[in-house]
């Protein structure tokens, strides 16, 4: 049987823990232009998102997602017919997810946001979460877990400083066996 696809929560964060300002800026992050994204990017063939972040990624001067890859925004308001060049997850997340790494292809990209991430969590659904840590407090923002999230065991599977200040930090989620 071939290995499961794994799920990534790879995010940008603030030193006390937020993913965005009060208003949902991300002008704070640090550009690092020794973080290989070529890599990055060639490691993960689809993406997911709830829907406040994928509203971001609409806006003027977005990058585009990679050719070929797929993306799917977990959401209960929007319309798929609405929004053809995505799939719209609108119920069951974690059945969703678990699908999805069972599929052959590379790894999934959790690309945000809180929200999306407390939930696939507690579906038992995400295997890595990959922080780069900027080197900024905000104070206020969007939290990188949201407080409903369940207490979960991480084990430290690499961290790298860069020039600019920025700390990356990779992390395994512990599974605890039942019984």
């Amino acid at each position: 049987m071939p290995p499961m696809r794994r799920v990534r929560y790879r995010v940008a964060a603030s030193l006390d823990g937020f993913i965005a300002g009060p208003n949902g800026e991300i002008d704070w992050i640090v550009h690092e232009p020794t973080m290989d994204f070529g890599a990055i990017y060639a490691e993960v063939d689809t993406v997911l998102l709830g829907r406040r972040t994928y509203e971001l990624t609409l806006q003027p001067g977005a990058p585009p997602w990679p050719a070929g890859w797929r993306v799917y925004v977990f959401s209960r308001t929007l319309r798929a017919g609405e929004h053809p060049a995505v799939t719209v997850v609108r119920e069951n997340a974690g059945a969703a997810v678990a699908a999805l790494r069972a599929e052959p292809g590379r790894d999934v990209w959790l690309f945000g946001g809180g929200n999306l991430f407390a939930s696939l969590l507690a579906e038992g659904v995400v295997d890595e979460v990959e922080i780069a840590v900027m080197p900024v407090l905000l104070g206020r923002g969007v939290p990188l877990l949201t407080a409903d999230a369940p207490r979960t065991s991480l084990a430290l599977a690499g961290s790298r400083a860069y020039p600019r200040g920025v700390v990356g930090l990779r992390y395994d989620v512990v599974r605890h066996s039942a019984g």
